[in-house]
């Protein structure tokens, strides 16, 4: 925390660039999920989606992340309404380069993915906050509450 939010620069679910840099200025929400239309990630989603408005009067981006394609993005957007962009770290270099992609386990076999984290990055493009190994009820809420601290 305190640290500048590494740079990027992904696609989003429309197939278009967005740099993190552009958002300069505002408050980010850059949330990490392992894969869309899952059960998990599609409750943090719209957990997210349903606490959008309190987000944009805090002038917030949010902006979701996963290993998926920019089609299978486009997909999971349009079927549950996401108001957010979803961005497509196929390669995981940018989930890499936050330190959520690790080694996980399910069912005994051990494999790497995405670690369920969110970041909170200021106006100035410094990581304000982290939420670590996430758990979805209450998520987008207690998030909004560190991003309206920030002003």
């Amino acid at each position: 925390m305190g640290a500048p939010a590494p740079d990027f620069t992904l696609p989003t679910d429309a197939g278009k660039p967005l740099a993190l840099a552009s958002l300069r200025g505002k408050p980010v929400v850059l949330y990490f999920y392992p894969k869309d239309d899952t059960e998990t990630c599609t409750k943090e989603a719209c957990a997210f989606r349903d606490a959008f408005p309190r987000f944009r009067r805090l002038k917030a981006a949010v902006l979701g992340v996963s290993p998926d394609t920019v089609k299978s993005h486009a997909r999971f957007r349009k079927k549950y309404a996401l108001p957010f962009p979803l961005l497509a770290d196929v390669e995981h270099a940018v989930a890499e380069a936050y330190g959520v992609w690790r080694e996980k386990q399910l069912f005994g076999h051990r494999y790497m993915g995405v670690e369920r984290t969110t970041f909170v990055i200021d106006a100035e493009g410094r990581v304000a906050h982290v939420f670590e190994k996430v758990r979805t009820a209450g998520h987008a809420e207690a998030v909004a509450k560190v991003v309206a601290g920030l002003g």
